[in-house]
Order: structure tokens, then sequence, then C-alpha cells
């Protein structure tokens, strides 16, 4: 990764009929990293993406483009190009010609075209598949020839709106992989919009976790994860049990009333804090053994995930989860679900 910025956001704003959907955005993209704008539906993410691209101007505020001002500049005269989650592919051109169309609208000599195209198409693993309809393609297929045109092009930046949504989970996970692996190989700027915390945490350089039209962090995937800087941020991103606690000094802190050391430190004395606890920092044991005991309600297996609902302490109820399988104690007896992590 670069450490120049390629794209700064300064102090934008955007209003539609009234409502602030921006609230003074700031941030920084650098160059040649995979960016991943992260959050709920309405937050603000592809309105971000939007302004990028030139479809969308800020109410106020400045979209700056290698320091220079590129407020109001059109789409066309940006090195950008945008993979949208419909694709936007034509149905009455083949592989070829929709990977080409760009370059012919440059006006770039056949020779050079086809030079080109057959080397993207290669990159993208869809060599051979030149003559191929759209409708022949699939989903997977479908999304690679829209990569594979707006790479062909040759942008600075790659703006991604949601693209793998319409893709069932196995190829969604796959074409995760692919995206990464394009990213390196093209050595240019990717920003990518989702709501799903696995892409992002599994694609990206850079993520930045928005809601409500501010920006909430930005960091790595690991730093997103493990250090989260408020409560929406660690619910948001992977399973959390989020309790009350009182950090008595650095690195120990207390809820249920049994102490924890834990990896934080600059708090006051006794300060009343949110404690985050990962389910598979938790490990179930037999009752002698463990500094919680709680009753499970509720127990659901989903592959290898099982969640279940309880209660732990005296005050502490909500819903836990646990990461596999496990053992369980319930009022007949133990049940085998094989070991790994429950917070009860």
């Amino acid at each position: 990764m670069n450490n120049s910025v390629i794209v700064s956001l300064r102090d934008i704003v955007v209003e539609f009929d009234g409502q602030r959907i921006l609230d003074g955005l700031n941030l920084d993209i650098h160059d040649k990293e995979f960016v991943t704008l992260l959050g709920s539906s309405g937050c603000g993410k592809t309105t971000t993406l939007r302004l990028i691209a030139g479809f969308l101007e800020p109410t106020s505020g400045k979209v700056l483009l290698k320091g220079e001002d590129i407020t109001g500049v059109p789409p066309y005269k940006r090195p950008v190009n945008t993979v949208f989650q419909k694709y936007a592919l034509f149905p009455h051109l083949n592989v070829f010609e929709n990977v080409a169309f760009g370059l012919r609208l440059k006006k770039m000599d056949e020779e050079t075209i086809r030079r080109k195209v057959r080397d993207m198409l290669e990159v993208v693993g869809l060599k051979g598949f030149e003559r191929r309809s759209i409708g022949q393609m699939s989903g997977g297929q479908q999304q690679r020839v829209a990569i594979a045109r707006s790479l062909v092009n040759e942008p600075e930046i790659l703006l991604l709106d949601e693209p793998l949504g319409a893709l069932d989970l196995k190829l969604r996970k796959e074409m995760q992989l692919e995206l990464k692996r394009l990213q390196r190989e093209m050595n240019i700027t990717f920003i990518y919009v989702t709501h799903d915390q696995e892409e992002a945490l599994t694609m990206s350089d850079t993520v930045v976790v928005m809601n409500g039209g501010k920006v909430q962090q930005i960091g790595t995937p690991e730093d997103i994860y493990n250090e989260p800087k408020n409560a929406f941020v660690a619910d948001f991103i992977g399973d959390s049990n989020i309790v009350d606690g009182v950090m008595h000094r650095d690195f120990l802190v207390s809820f249920s009333g049994v102490e924890f050391p834990c990896v934080d430190r600059g708090f006051a004395r006794e300060e009343s804090v949110q404690v985050v606890v990962r389910p598979e920092d938790i490990e179930v044991v037999s009752p002698v053994e463990g500094q919680l005991v709680g009753v499970v309600n509720d127990v659901i297996f989903k592959g290898g995930l099982l969640y279940t609902s309880g209660a732990a302490g005296e005050e502490d109820r909500g819903d836990f989860r646990g990461v596999g399988l496990f053992w369980i104690k319930i009022s007949r007896g133990w049940v085998a679900v094989a070991p790994v992590a429950l917070h009860h």
C-alpha cells in the first residue's frame, strides 16, 4: 500500500429534501489500497461513493484528487470507473464488445483494442469467452465481465457498489478472494461499498465504518475487530457480548461481580465502561472451573456456528453467541456438542 493520499473528502455535507445524509464527512483514501466503506442501509456509504465518482455533488465541502479540487468535475473526466451491483452490461453485445466498449469510445485502433481486451479477459479468468453472449453467462461470469470492462480503461480508482449482492453465498465468497487478487495484480485503488462485515474483513486493507452519515472508525480489519472505538462498531462488527463493567486499573476490568484481565489501559480508576466479550474468547468448562455460571435457555445449530440465549450472573441477561460445537449443561445432564466457545 502506498502512503500517498489519492482521494480526500473535506467537510462533506449532503442533504436531500432537508435530510442530512452525510454530516461533515472527512476521509483520506491512500493510493493502491483496498478500502471498504461499511455500514447499514442509509448510513451514507453509497452516497460517498457517488461523490467520488462524480454522479453527485455535495451540498458543501470538497472532493480532492491528489490534492486537486475536482468537485463539480463530470464523471467522464475523472480517472475513475464504477462496477454496479446490477453490472449494467449490454445484452445485445457479446463479452468482447462489452469489455471493448470504453476503448471504442476513446477511438483506439483495433489492434490495441483486441490486445487490451484479451489481456484483461485473461486476468479475470474469461479467456476463450470473447464471443459468448451475455445471456449465456452465469452471475459470477457477468460480474467478471463488468470488472474487466471497468479495468480495461486503466482507471486510477475502481469503485465497487455492492457488486456481490446478487450472487449466491458460495460464489460470493469465491469472488471476495478474486477481487482481492485483482486489486493486488492491477495495483490500483479499490473503493468498495458493502453492508456485509465478512466481505469487509476478508478483502480490505482499510475499513471505514459509517453510521448516520459520519465515520465511526477507520482502521485495518484487525483493528476494527479487536479494538472497536465505540459500542456501535463493537456491535456491528462480528458477534459481541456488550456488558457494563468497571475499569479498576490498567488491564483489569470487572463485570457480573468477577474481575478479568483485559487489553485496555488509560481509563480512570473505577471508571464505568462497556466491556466487549467476543464469543471466541469464552471457554465452556465445568461449573467448578468456571468464573461465571449461567443457565442455557435455548440453542440453535447453524453449521459451524451455534447460537445460544441465556443468563449469566444475577443481573446480566441477553443473547450470547458461541463459535463451533460444544458441551452444554441442561437440567437432565450434559449434552455433547463438542467444546469451543460459549458465553454463558
